[in-house]
């Protein structure tokens, strides 16, 4: 079984100056321990809005700056959201491409469709609608990073003439896809489209065999891609923090770990949030019962290992573990990283290659008929895009007064940027 880390980047109030610059100095250096010690991916998130739960809200920025600290970990970003208003297709093609160049093609490209409403109204994103436009945008952004040139979409949610969409990622035809899943239903699309499942929910290890079996199931059975090639992995989350001691483990691990379910919830269930007024934090204090998410993380290294071999058994390809929460301090979460990785991690390693290899020989006939059902990018004239001088003279629209009133400014002010001033006859 893999190990992924998971960046939320919480920051319960109250806020003191420079606490944001705190808390991103020290995430970083969060990634270059678990870089050195053997974890294989860090994802960051993409959310917006979300105060004291998430901010984490350009995870591309984030992931550059940890691809030039770090050798080895994969980097993921772990979502991007899709929908257009958020991000148009064609910008999350040229960010995944930049990030995969920047970080030698350790690129982990996970996506979302979001679902808080303080995000979707935010944005103008109709949550009706929101599923169909993260279909519509992923098969698109995967046919740009793969394609040269994209030739272009009409689409329900969002067009586009044809463009090359540079730079192109290392990983060919794009790095491995992914999407959030936080229910059984999202988690069997991942596997009919071929995609990796983030199962952002919090369950056992009896529970994740079950999931798991499903996962595969229907990867074997009714795969039809989305992208351009597949990804049949399913990961799941966990909190973590390790010490030598159980007890001590728990009081430093148990309140985040409680925070972060609630936080969570005050976002996706039952808050009601005031923009820059609400105080989660003391929302949360009111509430000292609040259950506990990912517990099974929280321990001493013997408990930590064998709750994650239960994970292991149950066939989970990839283990993320929450190692930051709430107000967890900086030198507690170096020595849980650090204690995992030398105590934890080595076990599973020994075991992660052999699997691997089992899965690949096994997998193999599925995937390749998975593969052959993607459907061909057909060849097409590639069009020819003039620039405004040239296109303007063609069409006999040189002369800006042929334009409308309201159109005649803007042209003016192209002329004479392009030609300048110029005899335009």
């Amino acid at each position: 079984m893999k190990f992924g880390m998971f960046f939320e980047l919480q920051l319960p109030r109250p806020w003191l100056p420079g606490d944001e610059q705190t808390l991103y100095s020290n995430a970083l250096e969060w990634i270059e321990i678990a870089d050195r010690v053997g974890f294989d991916v860090a994802w960051a998130q993409e959310h917006h809005f979300l105060e004291e739960y998430s901010h984490s809200t350009a995870p591309e920025v984030f992931l550059a700056a940890c691809s030039q600290r770090t050798k080895r970990i994969r980097l993921g970003h772990g979502i991007t959201l899709m929908p257009p208003a958020y991000n148009h297709p064609a910008r999350v093609a040229e960010r995944i491409g930049a990030l995969d160049l920047v970080s030698r093609g350790r690129v982990e490209w996970g996506t979302g469709e979001s679902s808080s409403r303080i995000e979707l109204e935010g944005f103008g994103v109709d949550y009706i609608e929101k599923r169909a436009m993260w279909a519509e945008t992923v098969r698109e952004a995967a046919k740009m990073m793969s394609c040269d040139p994209y030739p272009g979409f009409s689409g329900q949610y969002f067009s586009m003439p044809s463009r090359n969409i540079v730079p192109k990622p290392v990983q060919k035809p794009h790095p491995p896809m992914w999407v959030a899943c936080t229910n059984r239903d999202t988690m069997k699309l991942a596997a009919r489209l071929g995609l990796g499942a983030l199962t952002f929910a919090f369950m056992d290890g009896n529970e994740a065999k079950y999931w798991v079996e499903e996962y595969y199931e229907i990867f074997r059975n009714e795969c039809q891609p989305i992208g351009r090639t597949v990804n049949p992995n399913i990961a799941m989350l966990m909190g973590l923090m390790v010490h030598p001691d159980s007890a001590t483990a728990h009081a430093r691990g148990d309140e985040g770990q409680r925070f972060f379910a609630y936080a969570l919830a005050h976002y996706y269930r039952f808050g009601s949030h005031r923009p820059g007024r609400t105080n989660i934090w003391e929302e949360f204090k009111q509430a000292p019962d609040f259950p506990m998410a990912g517990h099974a993380g929280i321990g001493n290294p013997d408990e930590v290992r064998e709750a994650f071999e239960k994970f292991e058994h149950a066939g989970v390809d990839q283990l993320i573990v929450l190692q930051q929460a709430a107000r967890y301090p900086h030198e507690h979460i170096c020595e849980s990283l650090e204690l995992f990785g030398a105590e934890v991690l080595p076990a599973f390693r020994e075991r992660e290659i052999e699997r691997e290899r089992k899965k690949q020989e096994e997998l193999a006939p599925y995937i390749q008929r998975a593969l052959e059902r993607i459907p061909p990018i057909d060849d097409q004239e590639v069009p020819v895009v003039d620039a405004y001088p040239k296109f303007w003279e063609k069409n006999k629209l040189v002369e800006p007064a042929t334009l409308s009133p309201r159109r005649q400014v803007g042209a003016e002010a192209i002329w004479r940027m392009m030609v300048g001033g110029v005899n335009r006859k």
